[in-house]
C-alpha cells in the first residue's frame, strides 16, 4: 500500500479536511498517477453533503484529474513513466454485459465503479477521488491528454466537458439546428463551446443578465432572460434543442415550452427534487425529453482529442486546496466562471 494525502470529508456536516489513507500498490494492468490538477464539479457537493443518499465516508471527492503516470504495472501496454493523462468520472465497469461492449460504460448494467464514493468490483475496496495527491487506476481506464494545452483548462473536460460533449454527438447536433443552453456554469459554458463548435445556432438562456457578456464572449449567438416573460413568449415552439445544465430545482414546463415540433429537451444537470411534467407537454408537439451521463472512455478520449484539435478548454479558477470549503459555498452562490481547479502542488 502507498502511503496518500488528501482532503476528505468525514460526516455530511463537516468540511473537507486534510485526511491521510493509502492506495493500492499498482497490479499489471494498473497506471500509477501523480495528479497536477483536479477539477471540482458540482456533483462533489450533492455527495460530500449526501445529498443523493449513499455516500461512502470519509469521502475524498474529485473526478476530473490530470496528472502524470509515475509507475505502471508489468503488463501495461499503453502508458510509460512521465505521461500526460486524465482520469474522469470512472475507473471500472463490468466489460462484459451489452453497453461496455459498446463503449457505453457509463451505462454499465452491472454498474460503473465510480472515481471515488464507490467500491472496487474485485476487493469491495472504497474508491477514493483526485482532492489527493496520486491515484491508481486500470490503464483502461486511463486518458490521454495532450501537452499543447493549459492543463488547468483541461481538467473539467473530464467530466463538464464530455457530459456535454457526449448528448451532442448523440444527438447529431450541428448546422442548421437551434440550441438552447440553459444554464451559464462548468457545464452550461461547455455546451456552449461545443455546441458553437459544431455550428449550431446557441442561445443562452439565463435568469441573470449578467451573464450576457459572458455568454457571448463564449460564442452564444444570442442571450435570452428566463426571468423576462415576453422573453419566454418570444421563444416559444422555437429551439430544436435545449440542454438543460441546471443542478437546482426548475420547472422543466417553462423550457419544453420553447421547443419546436419534434424538439428535444435534453437533461444534464441533476436536481435533488423530483421533476413533474404533463403528458401534453411532450404530445401536443411530439416533443421529447432525455437525459445523459458522462461518456464511455472511446467517446472521452474523441472528445479529449477534439478540444485539443481546436484549442477548447474550460474557463477555470485555480484555487489552493485549502481554499475548497469557500469555494463549495461561492458554487452555492453562482460565484465561479465557470469551474474551480485545484493546484494540487497546494496540498
Amino acid at each position: 500500500m502507498t502511503p496518500t494525502k488528501g482532503y476528505a470529508a468525514q460526516d455530511p456536516k463537516s468540511d473537507l479536511a486534510p485526511w491521510s489513507f493509502e492506495r493500492r500498490e499498482p497490479g499489471p494492468h494498473d497506471v500509477q498517477i501523480e495528479i497536477i490538477y483536479c477539477g471540482v464539479c458540482h456533483s462533489d457537493i450533492h455527495q460530500v453533503r449526501d445529498e443523493w443518499g449513499g455516500t461512502i465516508f470519509p469521502i475524498v471527492p474529485g473526478h476530473e484529474i490530470v496528472g502524470r503516470v509515475s509507475r505502471v504495472g508489468d503488463h501495461v501496454k499503453k502508458y510509460k513513466n512521465g505521461d500526460l493523462v486524465g482520469v474522469g468520472c470512472l475507473v471500472d465497469s463490468c466489460r462484459e454485459c451489452r453497453n461496455c461492449k459498446e463503449g457505453l460504460e457509463q451505462y454499465c448494467e452491472v454498474g460503473f465503479v465510480g472515481t471515488y464514493n464507490s467500491r472496487e468490483r474485485k476487493t469491495g475496496a472504497v474508491t477514493y477521488g483526485g482532492y489527493s495527491n496520486m491515484i491508481v487506476t486500470h490503464e483502461d481506464f486511463v486518458l490521454k491528454v495532450s501537452e499543447d494545452l493549459p492543463l488547468e483548462g483541461v481538467a473539467p473536460l473530464l467530466c463538464a466537458g464530455i457530459t456535454t460533449y457526449s448528448p451532442l454527438r448523440h444527438w447529431k447536433v450541428g448546422k442548421g439546428h437551434k440550441v438552447g443552453v440553459l444554464g451559464l456554469g462548468g457545464l452550461g459554458h461547455m455546451a456552449v463551446k461545443f455546441a458553437v463548435a459544431f455550428g449550431a445556432e446557441v442561445t443562452m438562456l439565463s435568469h441573470s443578465p449578467s451573464k450576457e457578456a459572458d455568454a457571448k464572449r463564449l460564442g452564444a449567438h444570442r442571450f435570452a432572460l428566463t426571468s423576462n416573460a415576453d422573453t419566454l413568449n418570444e421563444l416559444a415552439n422555437y429551439f430544436d434543442f435545449i440542454i438543460d445544465t441546471v443542478s437546482a430545482p426548475h420547472n422543466y414546463n417553462t423550457y419544453l415550452s420553447m421547443l419546436h415540433t419534434n424538439g428535444t429537451m435534453i437533461c444534464v444537470g441533476a436536481p435533488p427534487a423530483p421533476a413533474e411534467i404533463p403528458a401534453f407537454n411532450l404530445i401536443g408537439q411530439r416533443r421529447s425529453i432525455g437525459g445523459s451521463l458522462i461518456g464511455g472512455i472511446k467517446e472521452t478520449q474523441e472528445m479529449l482529442d477534439y478540444c485539443a484539435a481546436n484549442n477548447i478548454t474550460s474557463d477555470v479558477e485555480v484555487i489552493a486546496i485549502k481554499d475548497i470549503n469557500t469555494a463549495y459555498e461561492r458554487m452555492m452562490k453562482g460565484d465561479v466562471r465557470y469551474r474551480f481547479v485545484i493546484d494540487m502542488a497546494t496540498l
